[in-house]
């Protein structure tokens, strides 16, 4: 049998052989390290504690949305709620007899004696909140480059800020010297009416203000040479409360390039954006600060990832807002936990507890904690709900 002389074969390297060769000469054979972005705990479990709280405080607004003070049926509840979330709500009711109870033929939900004393405090809460919702308001409409906001986006954030439901009749209409409502482009639109300029201090100047730093410091003043601290926060009138994450080891290369970054001077965030150069780097430091603004004008600091890009266009937010927010670890907090992601201020926080509650916030613990709840928190007692309790 004849065999032909076949030429052995030559096996040629593939191409992605020599690319990792390449890749592994330029780095020294190692892997280039892999950038972790780092966990806080504490912030996550805030997440998880809130769920219990909103299914009760909604089923209270449920119970006293009926109209005419009519009971809310336990058969209605499928209507209001939906076939699944019903049963969440039965369960809720079940566990739940220090606040909730079942009565009547047919049956219906009411709230207990003591459930009932505490609900009727919501009045006076919301009187409280009323002055500093109209301040919010307005400092947020002095944040945006026109003065003006879509009235769809006020309703997309109302909840976060505490806003009612009727914002519009209750706020808007009743305040008309600062607030009106026009068409713009086919858009609803809220326009400011009135600028006051003593509005026009963030909270990050106030925290400084109390802190005894100067915050109206002219950059030349602020010369002498200050080591700065191991956790990159800096005492100047420029500076960011930073926070890093417990896994975060910044090395001096880091901290020295981070001082520099705080001392660096950048306009106020009530400044019109339209006056600065998008790519200067006090222009980038000024974004952040409005970022910071915009958070610290919600009830908990905290908004969805979601509705702080409805300001993008507003506020000349950043084009990549998220990985602004996942460099600025120290300063923002993004989690994934619930049903949507949101941005954490982390100043704002201890721990898990929110360092200052506003009085409708008091007044929902104050009515979650009927249930048995341990509610610690750090927040300012000196408020006058407490006349009320």
């Amino acid at each position: 049998m004849l065999r032909r002389n076949v030429p052995p074969r030559t096996t040629i390297p593939p191409r992605t052989t020599i690319i990792s060769t390449i890749r592994q000469k330029s780095s020294g054979g190692r892997r280039p390290k892999k950038k972790t972005y780092h966990r806080v705990p504490e912030l996550d479990r805030v997440m998880e504690l809130r769920k219990k709280p909103i299914t009760i405080l909604e089923l209270k607004t449920l119970i006293q949305s009926q109209p005419k003070n009519s009971p809310l049926f336990l058969r209605d509840l499928e209507k209001n709620v939906g076939f699944v979330r019903k049963w969440d709500f039965m369960t809720l009711i079940e566990k739940h007899p220090t606040i909730f109870r079942v009565t009547g033929s047919p049956p219906f939900v009411h709230f207990t004696d003591k459930a009932h004393r505490v609900a009727q405090e919501e009045a006076r809460a919301r009187i409280l909140m009323e002055p500093v919702l109209v301040n919010n308001l307005r400092k947020m409409l002095m944040l945006c480059v026109e003065n003006r906001i879509p009235l769809e986006t006020v309703e997309f954030v109302g909840p976060e800020m505490g806003l009612p439901c009727d914002f519009k009749g209750c706020l808007i209409d009743k305040y008309p010297q600062f607030f009106s409502v026009r068409a713009f482009n086919g858009r609803d639109y809220v326009y400011l009416e009135d600028w006051d300029s003593t509005l026009a201090v963030t909270a990050r100047e106030t925290r400084l203000a109390q802190e005894g730093v100067v915050v109206n410091m002219k950059p030349s003043e602020d010369k002498k040479k200050v080591k700065i601290s191991k956790d990159g926060n800096y005492a100047g009138p420029f500076a960011f409360k930073v926070n890093f994450p417990t896994g975060f080891r910044p090395n001096v290369n880091f901290l020295e390039q981070f001082e520099r970054w705080q001392k660096l001077e950048f306009p106020s965030p009530y400044l019109n954006a339209r006056r600065f150069d998008a790519a200067d780097p006090k222009t980038r430091k000024r974004a952040l600060g409005v970022i910071h603004e915009l958070l610290s004008l919600t009830m908990e600091r905290r908004m969805t990832s979601a509705q702080l890009d409805a300001f993008h266009a507003e506020c000349f937010l950043p084009s990549q807002l998220l990985l602004c927010l996942i460099k600025h670890h120290g300063i923002f907090y993004l989690t994934n936990k619930g049903v949507r992601s949101t941005v954490f201020l982390k100043d704002a926080y201890v721990g898990s507890n929110l360092i200052d509650k506003c009085p409708l916030l008091q007044f929902n613990d104050k009515f979650v904690a009927l249930c048995g709840r341990g509610n610690v928190d750090l927040c300012d007692i000196k408020s006058s709900l407490q006349a009320v309790v």
